[in-house]
């Protein structure tokens, strides 16, 4: 590891942790809920306005996310959307990771949607 990469990592800052409402709340105020699940799970249902990118692809991928917005990562419980998260915090990123994940995003009464914008499920 370069001793660039160890500086970044001492002062990166950590990302915030926000629950579902909040995370709509900071949505409708132009930060991106990014979805970093499996296809399968994404397929199965998703909150409306997220996007896409599986944890395992978003290194190479994180150039297609807006530069100077916020964004929220959010898997289906926390876990992979954490390491998202800290991922993107090394990048000097505005990251907040969506506590709970999409199971909390349901249980908050927020919708889930499937292709076509019919109602899905989390997976």
């Amino acid at each position: 590891m370069s001793v660039a990469s160890i500086l970044r990592n001492l002062l990166a800052r950590p990302y915030a942790k926000v629950p579902a409402r909040q995370a709509a709340d900071l949505m409708r105020r132009g930060a991106i809920l990014l979805d970093v699940r499996e296809g399968h799970e994404w397929q199965a249902g998703h909150a409306p306005g997220a996007r896409h990118i599986p944890l395992g692809r978003l290194a190479e991928r994180k150039s297609e996310l807006p530069d100077g917005r916020p964004v929220i990562t959010v898997c289906r419980s926390g876990m992979r959307s954490a390491k998202a998260a800290a991922l993107l915090t090394r990048d000097g990123r505005e990251v907040h990771n969506l506590t709970g994940g999409m199971h909390a995003w349901a249980r908050a009464g927020l919708p889930v949607i499937a292709k076509g914008g019919v109602p899905g499920r989390v997976a």
